[in-house]
């Protein structure tokens, strides 16, 4: 039986990278996916590479920023497939600018878009996963809550970086919270990955002989794939992971 068979998993941020690697990994395992995005065509090609292998997955476009958004998301993974036992929180965006440089509006954009998105989904899903005593949640962080030295001394990332950092205190109180109601929270802190928008300029990095480079300065000497990071997220979305709540799972490549 695969890991996730008969579950119902919604992971946000699917139209490309890590959040559509995450959605076609479970899918692979069994689940019925939900695909969140803005990116209608992006969601459409995700939905077609999980359809086409024979898995079962739907897209809904919604603004992950917006209540009637997530809840009309929730509606939609509850009428095709029932109740969401996995939610997947993957949608993100970073702001490059060094602080004297970053607007009040960009440094807004991104704790919006990264924090305010987990919280509504997070609060939509919780309550009918409380109803049946069941739930995995996996929030997206990044070793980046550490602060990212190639990022940081090339071109800032504050912004980032606090909201990556504010991943990890949320699912830390979250899992206490809900604990009681057989709901496991965790979080997966990738490192530089290959995915079409980081990739290119992470590559670019190494190949002007920049001394922080992220593969000079990760120990595995290269960029981990979406693949990986979706390895993680499955495990702490199966049953293997029972015992596990309240932790950031690094792919991090030994950083």
């Amino acid at each position: 039986m695969a890991r996730l068979d008969q579950r119902t998993a919604l992971v946000t941020g699917a139209a490309k990278g890590i959040g559509k690697a995450v959605a076609i990994r479970l899918a692979e395992e069994g689940a019925r996916v939900v695909l969140t995005d803005i990116d209608a065509a992006g969601l459409d090609e995700a939905v077609r590479t999980i359809t086409d292998a024979g898995g079962a997955a739907i897209g809904v476009v919604a603004d992950a920023t917006e209540e009637a958004d997530v809840d009309r998301a929730m509606a939609a993974a509850r009428e095709r497939f029932g109740p969401v036992d996995v939610l997947v929180n993957n949608v993100g965006v970073g702001k490059a600018g060094r602080i004297w440089e970053l607007s009040v509006e960009d440094w807004d954009m991104v704790m919006r878009i990264n924090l305010r998105s987990m919280f509504l989904f997070t609060r939509a899903a919780v309550r009918p996963m409380m109803e049946r005593g069941y739930g995995r949640i996996i929030c997206m962080s990044s070793g980046a809550r550490e602060g990212t030295v190639w990022n940081a001394y090339y071109r800032g990332a504050c912004a980032y970086s606090t909201t990556k950092a504010g991943v990890h205190g949320f699912i830390r109180d979250m899992a206490i919270e809900l604990a009681e109601h057989g709901i496991n929270v965790n979080a997966v802190a990738p490192g530089p990955i290959d995915t079409e928008l980081a990739g290119p300029y992470l590559k670019q990095m190494d190949a002007d002989g920049m001394a922080l480079s992220p593969t000079r300065m990760t120990p595995l000497g290269r960029l981990g794939t979406p693949r990986e990071v979706a390895d993680a997220v499955l495990f702490l979305a199966s049953d293997e992971a029972s015992y596990i709540t309240g932790i950031t799972l690094d792919v991090l490549g030994g950083r």
